[in-house]
């Protein structure tokens, strides 16, 4: 097991880490809206806020070597399910090969409209 870990991602708010990679599985914990420049949250519109997420995620994969491709199961959280279609059309831009998925409603931390977690898969060598 190893812990994955990159500035360009959000620093741990807990007692967690960003990633752990085990036999092949990359295991994100649930990204927010957090800048990882500044550490900042990035409070705005559910658009704004799901290109943050979607950029966290993307920088948790490259750091472990993954890609958006290698993403074989995503668990979506929206504080609003009125925001699903607007979320959807920013998610299907990064998840092009559909992933297994879960979206529920759920009140988030810092006020956030939206978190994503996401398991990755490539074969160990």
């Amino acid at each position: 097991m190893k812990k994955i870990y990159t500035p360009n991602a959000p620093e741990p708010v807990g007692p967690y880490s960003q990633a752990i990679l085990t036999e092949g599985f990359l295991f994100c914990s649930g990204q927010i809206a957090i800048n990882p420049k500044d550490n900042t949250f990035e409070n705005e519109d559910i658009e704004k806020q799901s290109l943050r997420v979607m950029k966290n995620i993307e920088n948790l994969l490259k750091e472990a070597g993954y890609s958006f491709n290698d993403v074989v199961k995503t668990t979506c959280f929206l504080d609003d399910m009125s925001n699903f279609s607007t979320f959807n059309e920013i998610y299907s831009k990064y998840f092009t090969s559909k992933p297994a998925r879960s979206c529920v409603e759920a009140k988030l931390p810092k006020g956030a409209k939206v978190e994503v977690e996401i398991i990755a898969y490539k074969k160990a060598l």
